[in-house]
């Protein structure tokens, strides 16, 4: 992949150079701008692989093999036509999750999910500032990686069964967070007005939803063992159709909500979602031809709704049964359409 490199990184700017560098050295720890590459293969390269290819290979992921493997996150704005220019498309390789794939055989619970590669809108990026350095660096840094806000007062407990208010959905948000421990809700519902949002544990992490800044008494040794392995946490934004998750921590995160699971199943499917990877977890149009979600065990819950557990599984494969035997969890309480 060297040439094909060397060959990409001549057609770039200087400013595209060093935005590249940021990345590549914060391993995708802040939300960057756009890298824009030229489209087309680099000449007298036999490899042929797209920009965003090429590089998301290089510092993320070298068994990845082609673009449809690939998805945009929310806040790409650099897709195909990217800044009213056809010819250059974006190659940021921390713009780019991978789609979970099935494994074979078929778990009990799934890990795939697809959709669009490329976002149709197009917005102005920043530019960084430029180093001399930027090139060197780069061409060493080829060997290298592959791999809130202040809520409420007490915890309350409470039912494991949470739904919005009318009053909530004329509020303007789209989706209320709650966060549990165990069978626990910590500090209040956060409220979603954005089209995404990043829950993650300390700071900082970037802006979102920050778990750290919630009511920490009486926290036992096996939450504050999960509490440490969510990290960045991970991305949730509203998308045409339904629901995304991008997992941005180190370790994975298991999802179930009623679009998840097939038409007329009687048992419950949880997605595991490993690092750097994307997943849809609700889809609207699902959810339109679906009654009450019935949990075995659980009683209930809002068909509007995605439950997160970050690091524990649970379900038919797994110890826990039931979600309320995870530590540190998210419900997702979904503003209907």
């Amino acid at each position: 992949l060297k040439p094909a490199a060397h060959a990409l990184f001549k057609k770039l700017k200087d400013e595209e150079l060093e935005l590249l560098v940021q990345v590549v050295e914060s391993r995708g720890a802040w939300e960057s701008s756009c890298v824009l590459a030229p489209w087309g293969d680099p000449q007298g390269v036999k490899q042929g692989l797209p920009p965003q290819v090429l590089l998301c290979r290089l510092f993320r992921w070298p068994d990845l093999h082609q673009s449809h493997e690939l998805k945009h996150l929310c806040y790409c704005t650099g897709g195909q036509g990217g800044c009213g220019d056809l010819a250059v498309l974006c190659c940021n390789p921390h713009h780019f999750s991978r789609l979970a794939v099935p494994e074979t055989p078929l778990p009990p619970y799934l890990k795939a999910s697809c959709g669009p590669s490329w976002p149709e809108h197009k917005n102005q990026r920043m530019e960084p500032a430029v180093t001399p350095s930027s090139r060197k660096r780069l061409q060493h840094g080829m060997r290298g990686s592959c791999w809130g806000s202040s809520l409420g007062p007490a915890p309350r407990h409470c039912s494991s069964y949470t739904s919005l208010s009318w009053s909530t959905i004329k509020d303007g948000c789209w989706c209320k967070l709650a966060y549990w421990e165990y069978r626990t809700r910590v500090g209040r519902l956060y409220a979603v007005h954005e089209a995404s949002v990043n829950v993650f544990c300390e700071l900082p992490w970037g802006s979102g939803f920050c778990l750290a800044q919630l009511p920490a008494a009486h926290r036992s040794r096996a939450v504050r063992r999960a509490r440490s392995k969510i990290g960045r946490g991970l991305l949730l934004s509203r998308e045409p159709g339904g629901i995304w998750m991008y997992n941005r921590s180190e370790h994975p995160i298991f999802v179930s909500s009623p679009t998840l699971s097939p038409s007329g199943a009687c048992g419950l499917t949880v997605l595991k979602v490993l690092p750097g990877y994307s997943a849809k977890v609700f889809s609207y149009e699902w959810v339109g031809n679906r009654g009450g979600w019935q949990l075995p065990g659980e009683g209930p819950c809002d068909p509007h709704s995605i439950r997160i557990s970050f690091a524990k599984g649970w379900g038919p494969c797994y110890s826990r049964q039931f979600i309320t035997s995870c530590p540190c969890w998210l419900e997702v309480l979904l503003t209907q359409p």
